[in-house]
């Protein structure tokens, strides 16, 4: 049945157009414009003066994970030791049979220095192990059974991905950091082909109730404890489940080289799908700032105004790594990278310079993600390399983690040079967007709302305003924009011809003030025209 939306206004993935009718036609945009008239046949979806604009479009995600997290004891929406306590002591006793605690979202400004002790957990896991990830995926807390499981003591050595937190006599504390995670995390039970499929279900549900309509999921492959979700994807394609337009990222294992290409691109041909494709290879360069491997150019001060001795860590070496991508862009590949500090930055812009000095200008349209330091002689190299910036704006505020975990140790030059959206945006590069849920809200309208605010509304100041984005630019990044870096280009827009990808806002915050833009909420959501999330459909799902 054709569709006919009236009586709002439209974003088309570029430009704010008011008072524009749009009809659909099997499952494509087949006319705009001020009056379409009535259509035989057609359903008429009065907007009652909303806004109806492209699906959003996530650059960066893990709705799996996200899933997974949701099942298990989700920490996300507490805040406070004693509130952790409580919950997971709710959860163990609701499922006394679960051989593992398992779960996490708790947020390290909740804690002195950001890092738990297992002896705050003891205590309401009894004699079960548990695991438990933070908010930002990058940090562990574990009770004292992981770590005797584990073989974790003071003889233990850092692994050199990673950190253990210890007592002054070494004594593990109950934090373990980056590749210090897998010291545990691999005796944790794996997840079941059924419980992923579960999760991908749950979180499709999820997000389209937040007009999300595609993604780029940000690993496929063995990470952490999650196990690789790729069959859960496969399955829901297979049986026509999935509804979202997926890209999948293939994890570049870090303890391998070149010899692991061969079989991505095998991976790659088999993974073909009407919904779910996989055209990319994520690499994760770095760590974070908040626990001090985000890798930095200089060294991370030590909260009193004096230079450490630690710049982080960079996961790849830097010269392998021009060598890998050069290799993975030949193979025609997309390079998805994960960059925090600016030295991780220029190391993925040096090598996709020497991708493109080796193999000449392509189509495969890479990205970096996440964005936060970046030194400003970099920031023109976004636009000449054609490497789109992968923002993940909600990080963008003033809160705890930062002024607490942050900016103490960045220093007052580093401070400024973070999340420079409009500086990227005036320099030409192409901005992208995406949310990396579960680290933070899977919510385009609240990213988009700080995009544009450079503030939440429990901030009292604006976080560098000077950086901050119109209303336009920010939707566009998050339609238009992050549809392009999908290699979906038939999405993103409303223009005829078209994919019927969109979503309906109750309101228009074109004619709100910009501190409203997070009041809007989604009504309806379809992909190919067909209606995935609305009032006439008993998909339910909580935020």
């Amino acid at each position: 049945m054709d569709t006919l939306f009236v009586n709002g206004a439209v974003f088309d993935g570029t430009a704010y157009r008011p008072g524009l009718a749009v009809a659909v036609k099997a499952g494509r945009i087949a006319a705009i414009g001020p009056d379409l008239g009535q259509r035989n046949g057609a359903e008429v979806v009065d907007l009652e003066g909303g806004l109806l604009l492209p699906g959003f479009v996530d650059a960066h995600i893990h709705p799996v994970q996200g899933g997974v997290e949701r099942a298990h004891c989700d920490l996300s929406p507490f805040h406070g030791l004693p509130s952790y306590q409580e919950k997971i002591s709710q959860y163990g006793a609701q499922h006394p049979t679960a051989p593992w605690i398992l779960g996490g979202g708790w947020h390290q400004p909740d804690f002195p220095g950001g890092a738990p002790n297992a002896a705050d957990l003891d205590p309401v896991t009894g004699d079960r192990p548990a695991f438990l990830v933070n908010a930002d995926h990058h940090s562990a807390w574990v009770n004292s059974k992981a770590l005797q499981l584990a073989g974790i003591d003071a003889d233990t050595l850092d692994p050199a991905d990673g950190r253990i937190e210890r007592n002054e006599d070494g004594t593990p504390t109950g934090t373990l950091h980056e590749g210090a995670m897998n010291l545990v995390g691999r005796l944790v039970p794996p997840t079941t082909h059924q419980e992923m499929v579960d999760a991908l279900l749950d979180a499709q549900a999820y997000l389209h109730s937040l007009g999300i309509t595609g993604w780029q999921d940000a690993i496929l492959g063995a990470y952490a404890n999650l196990g690789d979700s790729t069959p859960a994807y496969v399955e829901l394609a297979q049986t026509g489940r999935l509804t979202a337009r997926v890209n999948g990222a293939l994890w570049w294992q870090r303890d391998r080289g070149p010899e692991q290409i061969p079989e991505l691109i095998e991976r790659r041909e088999a993974l073909q799908y009407k919904r779910f494709r996989v055209g990319t290879v994520k690499i994760m360069q770095d760590g974070v700032a908040e626990n001090f491997t985000a890798a930095m150019l200089d060294p991370y001060f030590d909260g009193c105004g004096c230079r450490t001795a630690n710049s982080g860590l960079s996961f790849v070496d830097p010269q392998a790594l021009q060598e890998h991508v050069t290799q993975l862009d030949a193979a025609g590949f997309q390079v998805h990278v994960h960059a925090i500090g600016d030295r991780a930055a220029r190391e993925a812009l040096d090598a996709f310079a020497k991708a493109q000095a080796s193999n000449g200008i392509n189509d495969n349209r890479h990205h970096i993600a996440h964005l936060q330091v970046i030194h400003p002689d970099d920031i023109p190299r976004f636009q000449e390399l054609n490497v789109a910036a992968n923002m993940q704006a909600l990080w963008a505020v003033y809160e705890p983690q930062m002024t607490e975990l942050t900016i103490p140790f960045l220093g007052p030059e580093r401070t400024g040079w973070q999340y420079p959206f409009k500086s990227l945006q005036t320099a030409g590069a192409r901005l992208v967007a995406g949310s990396d849920w579960p680290v933070s809200s899977p919510d385009p309208l609240e990213a988009i709302h700080v995009a544009v605010n450079r503030r939440t509304d429990e901030a009292d100041d604006p976080f560098l305003p000077e950086q901050a984005l119109d209303l336009a630019t920010a939707l566009a990044a998050y339609t238009q924009g992050s549809a392009w870096v999908n290699h979906a280009d038939d999405t993103g827009r409303i223009a005829v011809g078209a994919l019927a990808d969109l979503a309906i806002l109750d309101r228009d915050p074109f004619t709100a003030p910009t501190d409203e833009i997070n009041t809007a909420r989604v009504r309806a959501t379809y992909v190919e025209g067909d209606l995935v999330f609305g009032p006439n459909r008993e998909d339910a799902s909580c935020p």
